[in-house]
Formats: structure tokens, sequence, C-alpha cells
């Protein structure tokens, strides 16, 4: 588990000042205009120091010269082991996993704060479809690989995308703030062959304005194809399955009670397909 916050992170969200400071540092505004340095060539300087702070092996990536931070920061992994077994859930991106139940009233809590389905979906989605159901979150932080996958085959539907501010996705930020329902997201529903309808929804955080899925219309999907990337930051990614669909493994779900996280890969196992569902 990864629980270190930074001073900047710990005077935005626990100080007065900070909370002040905080309503510009969210605002998507900002985003751009960081994101226009991390574009340039200029930003090519960051790169060594980045790698060296975070620790990051260069050796799983693919080799490239890089034009600028960004084209860095959404590099490449050489490869990415995927477990096949048709009956496994798979991680879709490397980071830091809870699992949490949801009630028969579409509500479900994280941390200090409580979600409603119908205001992290819009109330003209059918969010009761996954009462009693789970919610993976999945929570990247910078010097994870920023790309993620589809969890199995199956079919997508046209991405919805719902505009809002972009605040850190910590559990600094987590604790006082609805973070997932305040922060810019897109989601798309997937009828999965072995997992049912599942909800994949990408959520931006502070000084990450751009989730890019490569696809935003209605296609075949399959496990392990890559779905899309984020920009510079930590970012998080949500999904949602139906009642008695999947099972996820013992260790993680007893993490998340006692409130740690459980770090994943991308392509690794990490719960079941219930048996004897179709």
């Amino acid at each position: 588990m990864y629980n270190k916050e930074n001073v900047l992170i710990r005077f935005l969200y626990g100080t007065c000042a900070g909370r002040i400071l905080l309503k510009i540092f969210t605002k998507p505004e900002l985003s751009n205009i960081v994101r226009k340095f991390l574009d340039s060539s200029l930003s090519k300087a960051i790169i060594p120091f980045y790698i060296k702070k975070h620790g990051i092996d260069m050796s799983e990536y693919k080799t490239e010269e890089y034009s600028s931070f960004n084209s860095f920061f959404i590099r490449k992994k050489q490869n990415i082991d995927i477990d096949r077994d048709t009956s496994i859930l798979i991680s879709p991106c490397d980071g830091y996993l809870s699992v949490y139940n949801i009630d028969s009233v579409s509500r479900y809590n994280i941390k200090n704060c409580e979600y409603d389905l119908s205001q992290l979906l819009g109330e003209s989605f059918p969010s009761e479809i996954y009462n009693e159901g789970k919610c993976f979150v999945f929570r990247l932080e910078p010097q994870n690989y920023h790309r993620y996958c589809y969890i199995d085959d199956g079919y997508k539907n046209i991405n919805k995308d719902i505009n809002g501010i972009l605040h850190c996705v910590r559990p600094a930020a987590c604790d006082k703030y609805p973070v997932y329902v305040q922060n810019t997201r897109t989601y798309t529903q997937i009828n999965t062959v072995n997992f049912g309808k599942v909800i994949q929804m990408e959520i931006g955080a502070m000084l990450v304005g751009r989730i890019h899925n490569h696809e935003h219309g209605e296609k075949e999907v399959f496990k392990g194809e890559e779905k899309g990337y984020f920009e510079f930051g930590g970012s998080t990614i949500l999904m949602l399955f139906e009642k008695n669909k999947v099972i996820p493994y013992v260790d993680i779900v007893l993490n998340t009670a006692e409130g740690r996280e459980t770090q994943v890969r991308a392509g690794e196992s990490i719960g079941e397909k219930v048996k004897g569902d179709s």
C-alpha cells in the first residue's frame, strides 16, 4: 500500500488556507495551462528527475524518444501479462485497489463519503441494476502505468462524458469531499461475456484534464485490449458489477475493510466469475 501524502496535498486538504487555494487548483482551466507546458519540448527536462523520484523501472517499457513529458507519461509497456482464463476477473490497470458493496438502494461508502449511483452515472441511467453489486475502485499514482484495458470480451455502448472539477484522488481528498461525483469523468457500459453488464468509468484528477478513450462508439471489445489512457498525474478507474456476477479475492476484501489498498497490475487476476452464472 502507498499511503504517504505529500506536503502540498496535506496543505490543500488539511488547512483553511489550503482549502481556499483548492478552488483554483481544482479548476479545469489550470489543468489546461499545465497541459500546454507538458505537451511542449521544454518539458522533456523533467523526465529524468521524474524517473528517479518515483523509482520507475524503464526496462518494462518500450524504448523510444519522447518529444515531451506527456509523451513519456503515456509510454507503453513492452508486454502486459493477461490472465486469459475466462472465469478470472483481471485488473484493467496498474494501481491500488479497494472493493465496496453497493447496497439495495444504489449507495456505497468510500472513506467518509456516501455515494449515490444516480449522482455518479446521471439521473437518466438505470443505476438500480447495480443494487447489491460490487464497486471496484482502482487508484493510480503518478508513477503507475497510465494505460488501461478491457476486463473481458463483450460489446460496449457509447461513452458518456460528465464535466466537473479536478480534485486530487488521494485519500486526503476522498476523506473530505465526494471526489468521484465532483470530478470530470467518462464511462461506458460493457455487456461482457462472463461478468454481466459492467460499468467502466475513468475519473480525472488534479492536473489531469484529459481522459483518452480510443473508441467512443459502440463496438466489440476483447479482454486485455487497450481501452485508453490518462495524461499526467494520478487518477482513478471505477468499475460497477451487478449482483452475483463476481467474487473479489478475499485478501482484497479484507484489506479494504481494514482501510488498506491492494497493489495490483494490469492483466493480473483480482477475482472470479460466480460459478453457475451465464
